[in-house]
């Protein structure tokens, strides 16, 4: 188990269910279509998708993940239910995750290798009470 900055624990795979491997297929595809460094979509507390790209443009940089939050919010999300990263990384930007836990406190965060192979999932550790 690895620590992905504060509250979150890496577990090895595990067996995703089948509304999990759909937002990994929608962010190797999201990847894919653009040739982008890493694709992510992620799913509201209604089961809608939102899939994306990251983006590096002169005036403007978003990651994949960012920028699915990013598209959920502006579409009215209240909150999210699970997260998919596809990428090369060998794990994700501790920025990323926050941006996925401001609307998704208990989402659990998928991080597959770009043939859909899962490296790691991320949740959400309990506060630990001393």
């Amino acid at each position: 188990m690895t620590e992905h900055g504060p509250g979150v624990t890496e577990h090895g795979p595990e067996e995703p269910g089948p509304e999990d491997i759909k937002i990994i297929t929608l962010a190797r595809s999201a990847r894919a279509r653009v040739a982008a460094a890493e694709g992510a979509a992620v799913r509201d507390e209604t089961g809608r998708t939102y899939a994306a790209a990251a983006i590096a443009l002169p005036s403007l940089r978003l990651s994949a993940l960012q920028l699915a939050v990013a598209m959920a919010v502006s579409s009215g999300a209240a909150s999210l239910e699970a997260a998919a990263l596809v990428s090369d990384g060998p794990s994700a930007d501790p920025g990323d995750i926050a941006a996925v836990r401001e609307l998704g406190p208990d989402a659990v965060v998928f991080h597959a290798a770009p043939d859909g192979q899962i490296i790691a999932i991320l949740h959400r550790c309990p506060p630990s009470h001393s």
